[in-house]
């Protein structure tokens, strides 16, 4: 595929983060862009802002006969409308992994961050450094960043991609990388993976593509992800903070305001302190593997120092948005046990009264799968509130409901309720939270739309 042979490109699915942003790129590039989404959103709106066309809902005369090329997310299945028509009227079509490996193909140094945990932080760690470092990279990753003013892209004149390189159907399989770094590999995307021995493969394949004289750079500390090291040709650098590895975060403490704090080691040798504006260990985790891409590209600690410092945090990661009758409400996009257990951590070191989560579950083949992991992980919060599970791309042959997590929960925490409905969740909370306590909205789907209801006009 030569990408300069199409002019007018057509988004299906234009409103997701990874899609938007890549219509953001292509236009800085000279590309015209339209496409559509469902449903209208804050980032359909500034897309449109932008001057790019955008549709609210997927019909067929939506495809006309000056589109070039059709670019698809994952979710779009073969029987979408405007799949159809593209079909019928011979437009070629490619889904937005394939697509954005094309892209990756222009740079001579993409550097990938995968991992079923870590992703976004990662990248956009590794992002203020190689910005701090005068770089001058390409950025494309999955939340919006203060640092590209609020975008989830950034179009550099540099040899340098950063990018978050996605497993899900494979996707990542599709870029050409010069580094990747793999944060962690867990039981996750089991709606198509199935098992967690197809998704070491799957990770095993990734490393493979990497060049001779690129960089594998692994988690130590995590035993699956170190189960891929012999897959690649590339050099291997290991990080952690608990294992002994190249790049090491060592004598970590947790600051007053819960963020962390740690020396960085390479082969033995200190480097220097260094102090993160975002709070948990999983972070300081997140900030030695960012450390350690940069230490690959010759980048000086005092721009990984800084660069980290900087980085106060993605939108929907442990986001503060605001207070709700004296509580402080946070947002976060954590939707696998995994990653809930690492926010109840972190959010240990803040100080509140009482704490209260409203979960929203993402997609119902996890929330069978993890159903028990899920209300071990939520049991740790003093209050509990679950909405509907979010379907996604999925439907329910699984015959799961938040009902049958919050029976699982009850055992372990009484405090525990299903409420489907959000105004009726305000009101539940406006009779029951006092100052100083502590909200989360938690999930990756809509329920962030809570958060915003909870705070507007109450900052």
């Amino acid at each position: 595929m030569e990408l300069r042979n199409y002019k007018n490109i057509y988004m299906c699915g234009i409103g997701g983060v990874s899609m938007s942003g890549i219509a953001e790129i292509l236009v800085n590039w000279g590309f015209n862009v339209s496409g559509s989404d469902g449903v209208s959103s804050n980032i359909t709106k500034m897309l449109e802002n932008k001057g790019i066309k955008v549709i609210i809902g997927q019909k067929e005369e939506n495809i006309t006969d000056d589109i070039d090329l059709l670019v698809y997310t994952a979710a779009i299945k073969e029987d979408n409308p405007e799949r159809v028509a593209a079909k019928e009227k011979n437009i070629p079509m490619i889904e937005r992994g394939e697509f954005l490996g094309e892209l990756t193909k222009l740079f001579k140094y993409t550097i990938g961050i995968s991992g079923t945990h870590g992703k976004t932080t990662t990248t956009s760690m590794v992002s203020c450094i190689f910005l701090q470092a005068k770089k001058d990279p390409s950025i494309q990753v999955g939340s919006l960043l203060s640092q590209l003013d609020n975008n989830n892209y950034r179009v550099g004149k540099s040899d340098f991609f950063i990018i978050e390189a996605c497993e899900y159907c494979d996707s990542f399989l599709n870029f050409k990388e010069h580094c990747a770094l793999v944060t962690n590999i867990d039981n996750d995307h089991l709606d198509y993976f199935k098992n967690l021995d197809n998704i070491i493969t799957s990770f095993k394949k990734y490393v493979s593509h990497l060049p001779s004289d690129g960089y594998l750079v692994v988690n130590k500390d995590d035993d699956n992800a170190m189960k891929i090291v012999d897959s690649t040709d590339a050099k291997v650098v290991t990080y952690g903070i608990n294992s002994k590895a190249e790049v090491e975060g060592k004598n970590i403490s947790i600051l007053d305001d819960g963020c962390g704090q740690f020396e960085l080691y390479q082969q033995g040798e200190l480097l220097g302190t260094i102090r993160l504006s975002v709070p948990g260990v999983h972070n300081v985790s997140n900030a030695v593997g960012a450390a350690a891409i940069a230490l690959c590209y010759g980048i000086d600690f005092e721009s990984i120092r800084k660069g980290l410092l900087d980085y106060k945090g993605a939108s929907r990661r442990l986001e503060y948005k605001g207070m709700f009758q004296g509580a402080k409400v946070y947002d976060d996009y954590g939707h696998h046990p995994t990653e809930i257990t690492a926010t109840v951590e972190a959010i240990k070191n803040t100080k509140y009264n009482k704490s209260w989560v409203i979960f929203e579950p993402h997609t119902y083949s996890r929330a069978f799968e993890h159903k028990k992991s899920f209300a071990k992980a939520l049991a740790n919060f003093d209050n509990i509130i679950l909405v509907d599970i979010y379907a996604a791309r999925e439907v329910n042959t699984y015959g799961i409901t938040s009902d049958d997590i919050v029976e699982e929960i009850k055992p372990l925490n009484s405090n525990v309720i299903h409420i489907s409905d959000y105004d009726e969740i305000v009101n539940y909370l406006a009779e029951r939270v006092s100052d100083g306590d502590l909200i989360l909205t938690l999930g990756a789907g809509n329920v962030t739309k809570l958060a915003t209801k909870l705070t507007d006009g109450d900052k």
